[in-house]
């Protein structure tokens, strides 16, 4: 009987696994996503996607929708009723006095243009994300600018089945 050496995961699979469970959590069926920011090895806070605090959630009452008009006339329909995860991990962290500067931020696609420039603004120095945004590419041009490293797991684009 053979049995398959175990192998151990990586630093950036545990923490993207970690991710995944703290996503667990959210509650906009949109884009149940969650966010974990490390340094050292060592996880500093964790976020996920959710209303503010005392106030009603998608999973309770609905999607509080908006539509966006981009400059080339495109139309794409978003859910505002929700903070996103790396915006509440950035919070959390403001909240409890844990400095992030020089983290690593995992997440499950590339964050969107405010949290890109939420992540830039708070130090953090690599980006890993388990997949592309289909919206990515501004966030993407923001990071190279500021020279933070960004990475992913599959290269395959997530795509909002309602736009």
């Amino acid at each position: 009987m053979s049995e398959e050496k175990y192998i151990r995961p990586s630093w950036d699979e545990y923490f993207m696994e970690v991710a995944r469970a703290v996503a667990k959590r959210a509650t906009c069926d949109r884009g149940r996503s969650g966010c974990v920011i490390a340094r050292d090895k060592q996880i500093l806070v964790t976020g996920y996607v959710g209303s503010p605090r005392g106030l009603p959630h998608c999973d309770e009452v609905g999607h509080q929708m908006k539509t966006i008009t981009h400059e080339d006339s495109t139309q794409t329909q978003h859910c505002v009723r929700t903070a996103h995860a790396e915006q509440n991990a950035i919070v959390q962290a403001a909240k409890l006095g844990v400095p992030v500067n020089g983290g690593t931020l995992y997440c499950r696609m590339t964050p969107c243009a405010t949290c890109a420039k939420m992540i830039i603004n708070a130090g953090i120095r690599r980006v890993v994300c388990e997949k592309r945004y289909h919206a990515g590419k501004e966030s993407e041009e923001m990071f190279a600018q500021a020279g933070i490293e960004v990475d992913f797991f599959d290269e395959s684009v997530e795509q909002y089945e309602r736009q």
